[in-house]
C-alpha cells in the first residue's frame, strides 16, 4: 500500500468520524494487507487530526482487543495499540454529553502512569521489567464511540485504523503505593445509579495490567520511540462494554485503587 493510498484511507476515516457516519469495515482495495499497513493508516490519521482539528500531542496510550474472545472474533492473536491525545484525557466526575457520540460506550480499566522514560531495550519488556518505571495506578473509564458498528462484521485492522474507537478517557485518583496491592488480582465492581451492575477482576484484561504496559513499550520500540515520564496507559477493559443512557451515573470501583465516576447527560 503506497503513501497516497494510506493518506486517502486515513482521511476517509477522519471524515467519517467528523461527519458522524456509521462505522464500516475496510474491504477490497482499501483493506490493509496486514497489521503493519493498518498501523500506518492509524499513524496518518493521527497526523490528520493534528493538522485539521484541535488535537496537539499524545498524553497516553491504550490497548485494545485484550480478551481471547474478541481477538478470535477479529482474527488476531495479539492486542492492538492506540494513542490518546491530551485533549481526550478527562478528570474524575467527568460529564459525558451523549450528543457528542453516534453510539456511546464505556469500558472499565486500570490506568498506569509512568514515573520515568522506559529506555529502548535490547530485549522486550515484561510485566516485571516495566514495573520500575511506573509511578501510579488508578481506576479509569475509556469512552468509546463504535459509530453503530455491526459486531457481526468486525476485523482488527478496521478497528485499529479507526483509532480503536477511543473518544476519551476518564481518570480516577492516582494511587502511588500501587505496589502494595496485587494489581493483577483485584476485584472490581460497576455501579449504575447506585446499584451493582457487573463485577470482575483486573486479571481479565491480558492476564495482568502490566502485561499491557509492556506490550505498549514493545510496540513503541518497534517504531523507534518509547514510553515517557507522565504518559498514561489504558490497559484494556476487564469487563464487557456497556452502553449507558442519558441520566446515568456510572462508578467503577477497584479494590484498593478506589473509584472513578462519570455522569451521562
Amino acid at each position: 500500500m503506497d503513501q497516497d493510498t494510506i493518506h486517502r484511507i486515513a482521511n476517509e476515516r477522519f471524515k467519517g468520524w467528523k461527519n458522524r457516519d456509521r462505522f464500516t469495515q475496510l474491504l477490497g482495495e482499501g483493506k490493509p494487507a496486514d497489521m503493519n499497513e493498518a498501523y500506518a493508516i492509524q499513524s496518518e490519521l493521527y497526523n490528520i487530526m493534528r493538522e485539521q482539528d484541535r488535537f496537539t500531542e499524545f498524553g497516553g496510550h491504550k490497548v485494545a482487543l485484550t480478551s481471547p474472545a474478541i481477538q478470535a472474533m477479529c482474527g488476531v492473536s495479539e492486542p492492538a495499540y492506540g494513542a490518546v491525545f491530551k485533549e481526550f484525557i478527562y478528570t474524575n466526575h467527568h460529564e459525558v454529553n451523549m450528543d457528542d457520540y453516534i453510539r456511546f460506550g464505556i469500558e472499565f480499566e486500570v490506568c498506569i502512569k509512568m514515573a520515568s522514560d522506559a529506555p529502548l531495550a535490547e530485549t522486550p519488556y515484561t510485566k516485571e521489567t516495566i514495573a520500575p518505571y511506573i509511578a501510579s495506578a488508578m481506576p479509569a473509564f475509556e469512552l468509546i464511540d463504535d459509530r453503530d458498528a455491526d459486531y457481526a462484521h468486525l476485523d482488527a485492522a478496521s478497528i485499529l485504523t479507526d483509532r480503536c474507537w477511543c473518544n476519551g478517557i476518564v481518570l480516577g485518583e492516582q494511587i502511588e503505593n500501587w505496589q502494595a496491592f496485587d494489581i493483577g488480582n483485584l476485584t472490581s465492581q460497576v455501579l449504575v445509579n447506585g446499584h451493582i451492575n457487573d463485577e470482575g477482576n483486573t486479571r481479565d484484561a491480558l492476564g495482568h495490567p502490566l502485561n499491557s504496559v509492556a506490550f505498549v513499550a514493545n510496540h513503541l520500540a518497534q517504531h523507534g520511540t518509547k514510553l515517557k515520564a507522565g504518559d498514561v496507559i489504558m490497559t484494556g477493559s476487564a469487563l464487557k462494554t456497556q452502553f449507558p443512557k442519558s441520566g446515568d451515573e456510572i462508578i467503577y470501583r477497584i479494590e484498593g485503587l478506589g473509584d472513578v465516576t462519570v455522569r451521562v447527560m
